[in-house]
């Protein structure tokens, strides 16, 4: 008897391109979906929709849409064996975020904890479409049937909230979603603030973050000012030195030496010796993604070839959700 071929569990990921991508951005999480696209069927998505519940500069938020898929690539995102579309460009997610919206309760989105975190941060700008940006991350999910959703800990809040709504459509209407899971892949390096070490690098801290297109010198710059200790031991531990360990965490990840190794390596040497050698391994782990992703933005067709292509496939795939949503609530087909 013929056997049929099992269907690849799909992957859903949407990023904002609010900001430049980060050396932890790569480490954490790029780096490790290179080796997801031969085993899952993946999409990652531009939520351009997403990043203007925040004033943007709209030159810049179209520059760095396309920067970002140029980023991708450049880190060995295949646009063969992945789908990479920028989200404005596929209506349906407008479309079901609506009548997803009709689905969900007021309540549930005022206790979502990003949503009190960010009217803080923006006070003077809470809108309508930051309260509801749950629901659109929702609809950006159900839309392609996702099994999995990689996601940090500041976000597995909004995948349950998506589960809670799909399956309160599913339970009136019968089964018309694949309820997702939170992934978490294979954990890459967990880097830091270099102004903070016990915070996350974030694009928020431009002092203590480096960009994945930082200039070398720039990159030389922010690691030789990273906060250590008063002690000079290059030594890992995380409680007691975690300017050290994050260095150390982040040598190793840009060389694939061990902490074993690095420590041993540089034992018995200051951390005016450390530093540097921290930002050449990382000036060296960048240089060849930077290169590309710079030969890659001055190729504009290539570029817009991929999110064209991308959008039309995610498109079709939408489109086949959206129109058993719309028949199963009652509206008369288009």
């Amino acid at each position: 008897m013929e056997q049929t071929q099992e269907r690849k569990k799909r992957i859903f990921s949407g990023i904002q391109p609010s900001g430049e991508l980060t050396l932890g951005s790569y480490l954490g999480a790029i780096r490790n979906w290179v080796l997801l696209q031969d085993t899952y069927e993946c999409l990652y998505c531009i939520v351009d929709m997403h990043a203007i519940t925040v004033r943007q500069d709209p030159a810049l938020l179209r520059r760095r849409s396309v920067a970002q898929l140029a980023q991708y690539v450049a880190c060995g995102l295949d646009p063969q064996k992945n789908i990479m579309f920028i989200q404005s460009h596929v209506p349906q997610h407008a479309e079901l975020s609506w009548i997803l919206g009709c689905y969900t309760q007021f309540g549930e989105l005022s206790r979502m904890t990003q949503f009190k975190a960010k009217s803080q941060q923006h006070a003077d700008n809470i809108t309508a479409g930051l309260f509801t940006y749950p629901v659109l991350m929702a609809a950006d999910i159900l839309l392609y049937q996702a099994d999995l959703v990689p996601v940090g800990e500041d976000q597995r809040q909004h995948v349950e909230l998506c589960r809670d709504i799909g399956q309160r459509f599913n339970s009136v209407y019968s089964d018309t979603f694949v309820l997702p899971e939170a992934f978490i892949p294979k954990m890459g390096a967990r880097v830091m603030s270099l102004g903070d070490p016990t915070s996350k690098m974030s694009k928020s801290d431009p002092d203590g973050c480096v960009f994945l297109m930082d200039k070398p010198e720039d990159i030389m710059r922010k690691f030789k000012r990273a906060v250590t200790d008063c002690e000079a031991a290059v030594k890992f531990d995380r409680e007691n030195k975690p300017g050290i360990s994050n260095l150390l965490t982040i040598y190793c990840a840009a060389t694939g030496k061990t902490v074993e190794e690095a420590q041993t390596a540089f034992e018995g040497q200051g951390y005016g010796i450390f530093k540097p050698a921290v930002g050449e391994a990382v000036v060296e782990l960048l240089r060849p993604i930077q290169e590309e992703a710079n030969h890659l933005m001055s190729d504009k067709a290539y570029l817009e070839g991929i999110y064209k292509e991308g959008a039309e496939r995610a498109r079709y795939m939408a489109n086949k959700t959206l129109t058993k949503v719309q028949r199963k609530i009652g509206f008369v087909a288009r």
